[in-house]
């Protein structure tokens, strides 16, 4: 097959957004079997086209949605594809569709963001041939916004480069550590956005419930705005909490940050459709505390390879598994082990890739 992938206009393939990851990750596997074309916006840092085997991303100009999608359109003007897939932008798909009435056109949707329950989005998804959602807890919230739709929507989890993200060795943990810490205190890692959504202060007062009891440290991989970083370097100065920012880190580098981490915390505090950071880390062999929401909840299982949170509004019961992994090396091991075997049979990229495939090839005949 000859597969178009349409990316969304904000941020250029290869990048650091989930979503460019997902879509970078996935060609690459689909590539092996099948021509894939990847059509990102451009940016003053990469070529207009970059070519590697059966893969080639073409860039062309944004800056605005209609500037974006319009380029999109004029170059797949003359062109023929066999799958055109949109990501997470649901209006593209519906103008790419009218303009491809023979090909089959598919949306896949990382989360809710991009699809309001309004009559407009209704009437997109309504064009759409498949839609993919990359849990069942996404699948289900939007078969109930969208009922008219719900009968095309498949699930395909997404999945992790299990040869980056691997356990660590001692010398590489000691490496890390001795790089941005100094001292071998029991670390928690938060990886993603620094937003107030994501649930960062929770986590900061969790730590500072146990830290009597045992040395802790945070470290925050992720970015935010000026004077929500503020605000939570005071919180955590006024707690005691000895917390470090390292800053928003490249993919294509953050794979060596789980290396400093005893466990991985995911205190979200809003609906999750996938959360890839908790794969991440469990193929990193690091047992995850996350809270009970979404499709987090498919990737965590409770006591078999880290912990989920019911009351995740609060920090109590992140701080009793906090202090339960921080006094338990052996547990630690296990669960990691077990995480990093749940990700080697469920969560890697091919079979990401050789789902969408089948179903991809299902819409030919």
């Amino acid at each position: 097959m000859h597969i178009l992938i349409v990316a969304p206009e904000q941020i250029p393939v290869p990048g650091s957004g989930s979503v460019e990851i997902c879509i970078l990750a996935i060609a690459r596997q689909l590539a092996r079997n099948h021509r894939v074309t990847i059509i990102s916006k451009r940016s003053p840092t990469l070529p207009n086209q970059s070519l590697n085997g059966n893969m080639v991303i073409i860039r062309v100009p944004s800056g605005s949605t209609k500037t974006y999608i319009s380029s999109v359109l004029h170059y797949m003007n003359g062109r023929k594809y066999d799958v055109i897939q949109v990501d997470n932008r649901p209006h593209y798909m519906a103008r790419i569709k009218q303009a491809f009435p023979r090909t089959p056109v598919t949306l896949f949707l990382h989360s809710l963001t991009f699809v309001p329950k309004d009559r407009g989005i209704a009437s997109c998804l309504k064009k759409a041939d498949l839609i993919i959602a990359n849990s069942s807890s996404l699948k289900e919230k939007l078969a109930k916004r969208f009922p008219d739709s719900s009968k095309k929507i498949k699930k395909v989890e997404l999945g992790v480069d299990i040869s980056r993200f691997r356990v660590a060795s001692e010398m590489e943990k000691v490496t890390t550590r001795r790089k941005y810490l100094g001292s071998h205190p029991f670390t928690i890692l938060f990886v993603g956005r620094v937003i107030p959504r994501k649930g960062v202060p929770i986590l900061i007062e969790a730590a500072s419930l146990i830290r009597r009891s045992i040395p802790v440290h945070i470290i925050i991989a992720g970015s935010g705005t000026s004077a929500y970083m503020k605000r939570l370097k005071l919180q955590a100065y006024r707690m005691g909490v000895p917390i470090t920012f390292i800053g928003k880190k490249p993919h294509s580098t953050i794979h060596k940050i789980y290396r400093l981490a005893d466990c991985f915390v995911c205190p979200s505090q809003k609906h999750e459709a996938f959360g890839l950071v908790n794969v991440e880390a469990m193929a990193s062999g690091i047992p995850v505390i996350a809270s009970r929401n979404g499709g987090i909840q498919e990737i965590v299982q409770h006591g078999h390879n880290g912990y989920l949170v019911d009351q995740y509004h609060h920090p109590q019961q992140f701080a009793s598994y906090l202090l339960k992994l921080a006094t338990d090396k052996s547990l630690r091991e296990r669960l990691g082990a077990n995480g990093r075997s749940d990700v080697l049979q469920h969560f890697t990229w091919s079979r990401t890739a050789a789902k969408l495939a089948s179903l991809y090839r299902n819409l030919q005949v």
